[in-house]
């Protein structure tokens, strides 16, 4: 018996250590995978077979991951996630977090957030890099960006998938997000042998002038929940190429997104106006489309559609206010009532959906208790403006008849609630438009030529994106993206909006050996 246990004790020693050395091994193979993640780990093999024979066959034993979210993994999530990478290591010991499937109420996975310190330390690493990284050539700095494009192409699917999990958007729209970045990224490589300066002749003789542009150091950007990565790509991949380290920090998720991130952009505009930086903001929208009565009915109608009920309305460009002549109003009005209840309300991920769940219960309470609020105004429920009973946080789709003078049409609800109104000119209507706070994007049906370039003209539309027989949403990344007014007025994404990433200066080279000044100014 005594040599009997003796070996026991033996081969459980042996066990310990090959388990150990194991351990370590998988650590080499699997070095983005947390200790905590390797822990689970489970070996089997025979104690008594020389080392060397011992093949290990490695299982995940189950760490909480549903059946429908096991795809996470292919692209490095788990259970439990560590939510801060800093100087080139995932690490993370502050609060955790979980994150909610909007359809269903469920916890997908839990998110360690970084703490103080590591944000101070990440902070540190970044303006050291940015030290190197802006010595490096731009078109090299597109080649690394277009690398990340590359890594994106790769795992497509998966992320829009995680997108749409997580914010709740049907899935050709979190596909289309992540290609969105995709996209940025093969423009930024373009641009990263387009940064041009200016020549600019002198009236001095034997000068030159030139412009020349250099990165800022270090970017900072702050993402909200409606479009969780396709922002960052905006910013990151020009502010990348133009020299810059990025700092990223993602949403909270929080109720009455638009108002608190109008609040928090107007602080960080204070605080970074103390200290003489730069800051782009791109806020609220409370967008406009206006159909005249030439307008090709049916292309508004599905423009309308699109423009209202996708991303459940919780696009910053989504239509919020639709502005109809006062001949076509009623015709309109049936055609896009009778489409709004066809549209498919449920999984984002099941094919045919064409509405999701609103992101959070707070945001589903905010839309019942704004649906209170509009009938309190005058406001009338054509369709939907109802919550509807499940475990996600879905609501109908609802087209409100409301006066544009109402309150509450100045505001953004932020779900898919359309305020419909008339108009008897095109005067009136752009007055309309304008007569909200914020100026982010708008749109007009018209075949008329002289309508079209009044609309875009100097007394147009004041918004940043001026649109014409197309939706307020849905933008290409080659044009500025951005609005006027409360919106913030900053500018991302294409034409020349990379200018706000770097810092300009005026060069005046003397080579020649007289020293003449400027307006002809002779100073002894």
């Amino acid at each position: 018996m005594e040599r009997i246990a003796a070996y026991a004790r033996g081969a459980q020693a042996r066990r310990r250590r090959a388990r150990k050395r194991l351990h370590a091994y998988f650590a080499t193979l699997f070095p983005s995978l947390c200790p905590h993640h390797r822990h689970h780990l489970v070996f089997f093999f025979n104690p008594l077979l020389p080392s060397w024979i011992n093949f290990p066959i490695v299982l995940f034993r189950d760490m909480g991951l549903a059946r429908e979210y096991e795809f996470l993994t292919e692209i490095g999530l788990g259970p439990r996630n560590v939510g801060g990478y800093i100087n080139g290591v995932w690490k993370a010991c502050g609060p955790v977090v979980s994150t909610v499937n909007p359809a269903n109420d469920q916890v997908i996975a839990e998110v360690v957030e970084a703490s103080i310190e590591e944000y101070e330390e990440g902070m540190q690493a970044c303006f050291d890099s940015a030290k190197i990284w802006m010595q490096v050539p731009a078109p090299k700095r597109g080649e690394i960006v277009r690398q990340i494009g590359d890594a994106l192409r790769d795992k497509l699917p998966q992320l829009g998938r995680v997108v749409s999990l997580e914010m709740g958007k049907i899935l050709p729209e979190g596909i289309g997000e992540v290609q969105e970045i995709i996209d940025m990224c093969d423009f930024a490589v373009g641009l990263s042998r387009q940064l041009n300066g200016s020549i600019i002749p002198s009236e001095r003789p034997n000068h030159m002038m030139l412009e020349m542009w250099n990165p800022l150091g270090v970017v900072g950007v702050i993402t909200a929940f409606n479009f969780p990565c396709a922002v960052l790509g905006w910013n990151a991949c020009l502010a990348l190429v133009c020299g810059n380290c990025v700092v990223w920090k993602g949403a909270p998720t929080t109720p009455l997104v638009t108002i608190a991130m109008t609040k928090v952009g107007l602080m960080v505009q204070q605080t970074v106006n103390e200290r003489y930086g730069k800051c782009l903001l791109e806020l609220s929208g409370n967008n406009a489309i206006i159909v005249m009565d030439d307008a090709d009915i049916q292309l508004a109608v599905r423009s309308v559609l699109f423009a209202a009920v996708g991303t459940a309305g919780q696009r910053c460009t989504t239509c919020r206010r639709l502005l109809l002549h006062e001949s076509i109003y009623q015709k309109v009005l049936d055609q896009l009532i009778e489409v709004y209840k066809q549209v498919k309300v449920g999984d984002p991920l099941e094919k045919g959906t064409l509405l999701g769940p609103l992101h959070t219960a707070a945001s589903r309470n905010n839309f019942k208790n704004g649906i209170e609020v509009i009938k309190s105004q005058g406001g009338k429920i054509l369709t939907g403006g109802s919550v509807i009973e499940s475990d996600g946080y879905f609501v109908q789709p609802t087209i409100v008849e409301i006066s544009p003078s109402a309150d509450v049409v100045k505001e953004e609800l932020f779900a898919p609630v359309l305020y419909v109104m008339k108009f008897q000119n095109l005067k009136e209507a752009i007055k309309i438009n304008n007569s909200v706070p914020q100026g982010l994007s708008s749109s007009i049906f018209t075949r008329r030529p002289d309508i079209i370039f009044k609309w875009i003209g100097p007394l147009g539309s004041d918004c940043g994106i001026v649109n014409v027989n197309i939706p307020t949403n849905g933008a290409e990344i080659g044009g500025a993206f951005g609005g006027e007014k409360a919106t913030g007025g900053g500018r991302e994404a294409g034409s020349d909006s990379w200018k706000q990433y770097m810092r300009r200066s005026t060069c005046t080279i003397n080579y020649g050996s007289e020293l003449p000044l400027a307006q002809g100014i002779n100073f002894g």
